[in-house]
């Protein structure tokens, strides 16, 4: 089985994307103004050998891994390095959010590595079911800890010193910021501390708490009439499906189970990326008038979910995430993987008062992974927790931030704990990563500005107490001798 060292380049998605079942945190945010530099920090690329099996004695293949480093505001020779990790997308530079300011406040160098698989860090240049097997989140904090080696002997080599040692923080949000959290469990003697911002690190199978934040964020009017248009969407599904998919631009959409999963991420990801105006707004002044619902909301979808914001009509169909060639949208399937072996976080209907669609359930996520992935592919989810922890994870020094209206903040750790401080941050439109992305988090405010929050306040106090928690920690860090037995 050979590897590739020439990989295709898989452009910018977004968090949480197929089915809102987590949208490659694949900066789609940054494609919406890519042209702009202003949102990245650098573009510029280098590569590394990364081991393929980090579990293997006997297997020594290698592929080539992407990474970036920014050394503007770096305190030359012992400021800290701040790695930003790169989730479940493309990774096209280090984008300009609050880790920004953070980097200059502590003259930190800003390092980001590319979540193996995704973008140009493919080890195969076919994504079959086998090819995947090294697809994981415990690679991938595997790979983190060999990039860190990697670099600060780079770093070392770079100051002309032989065995220096800097303090090192850890940065993710979303799935990555998971990472960051497992990261710091895994190895708390290679970081002083991690940010954890909406880190999703309970893996869950009937994830029906997703569907009930939405409609709790919506409010009681919203929700009332997005479970209207719910209704009425399964019901014209019966008498003129393919009309109706027509409207809202989905004809391609053959299973009607795919097609309500659209729709319901549609609802959701407003919610989640502090856009919660832009859905309620036009249905509910639709309901007031007497207009029709339908047809409001195959506008919205049309206009913003799959215009604007960039969603993708293949992230939903089958025959797509089948697709094993590289390519640009390889994420979904790449995510799908992951969704489908480790994490599930099926994002299914309660039994009771959802907005979503009831066909939304267990039965169809199981069958979409074996659609894609073939026989014996299931999420499992025990085995993950039991060896992470799930919200019980018994790490220290790792920061917990979440959005009070962000529907993956109950699979995150929203409680304090000793030596792991939680922090909600409360306002009408603060969602998925609001610390680090201000408001709304998609498209991407450089620096994370946070005016145009509801309470500017409420993020700007949350942002004080990761200050505090990092300046502590480097302070304890730098007091204590961080050589690890590789470094000796």
């Amino acid at each position: 089985m050979g590897i590739s060292l020439q990989m295709l380049l898989v452009p910018l998605m977004l968090i949480l994307l197929s089915r809102g079942v987590f949208v490659v945190e694949s900066l789609r945010m940054l494609r919406q103004r890519s042209g702009s530099s202003s949102l990245y920090l650098t573009k510029e690329e280098h590569y590394f050998q990364q081991t393929l099996d980090h579990f293997s004695p006997t297997d020594h293949r290698h592929f080539e891994q992407r990474y970036y480093e920014f050394l503007d505001y770096f305190r030359a020779p012992d400021g800290p390095i701040f790695l930003k990790i790169c989730g479940e997308s493309a990774c096209s530079g280090i984008p300009n959010d609050y880790t920004v300011a953070l980097a200059k406040k502590f003259g930190a160098a800003l390092v980001s590595l590319e979540h193996r698989y995704y973008g140009k860090s493919s080890p195969f240049e076919s994504l079959t079911t086998e090819n995947l097997r090294y697809l994981s989140s415990k690679q991938a904090i595997f790979d983190l800890a060999v990039f860190r080696q990697f670099y600060q002997e780079s770093l070392n080599a770079k100051l002309n010193r032989s065995n220096g040692e800097n303090s090192w923080f850890f940065f993710g949000v979303s799935y990555s910021g998971a990472l960051s959290a497992w990261f710091r469990l895994k190895f708390p003697h290679l970081t002083c501390g991690s940010l954890a911002s909406s880190a999703v690190v309970l893996a869950i199978y009937n994830f029906t708490e997703f569907d009930k934040q939405v409609g709790e964020s919506a409010g009681p009017e919203c929700k009332a009439v997005l479970q209207e248009i719910t209704g009425l969407v399964e019901e014209q599904l019966l008498s003129n499906g393919k009309a109706l998919k027509s409207l809202f631009g989905a004809a391609t959409l053959k299973n009607d189970a795919d097609f309500l999963y659209l729709l319901a991420d549609a609802a959701a990801t407003a919610i989640q990326y502090g856009n919660p105006d832009k859905l309620c707004s036009p249905v509910v002044d639709a309901k007031k008038a007497g207009n029709n619902l339908v047809d409001t909301y195959a506008s919205y979808v049309k206009d913003y979910y799959l215009g604007s914001y960039g969603a993708s009509l293949d992230s939903y169909d089958p025959e797509h995430l089948k697709k094993t060639d590289l390519g640009e949208n390889s994420g979904d399937r790449l995510w799908w993987f992951q969704v489908c072996t480790e994490v599930a976080y099926f994002q299914v209907a309660p039994a009771n008062d959802s907005v979503r669609s009831s066909k939304i359930d267990a039965k169809y996520h199981l069958d979409l992974c074996e659609n894609i992935f073939g026989k014996g592919i299931y999420p499992d989810v025990d085995a993950t927790n039991i060896y992470y922890g799930g919200t019980k994870i018994a790490g220290s020094k790792i920061i917990f931030t979440n959005g009070s209206q962000d529907p993956w903040r109950h699979a995150s750790k929203q409680t304090s704990s000793p030596e792991m401080p939680s922090y909600i941050v409360s306002c009408h439109n603060c969602g998925h990563g609001t610390d680090l992305r201000g408001c709304p988090q998609s498209p991407l405010n450089p620096e994370g500005d946070a005016r145009n929050c509801t309470s500017p306040d409420a993020v700007l106090k949350v942002r004080q107490q990761i200050v505090k928690h990092i300046d502590l920690w480097l302070s304890e860090c730098q007091d204590k001798d961080m050589q690890s037995p590789i470094y000796k």
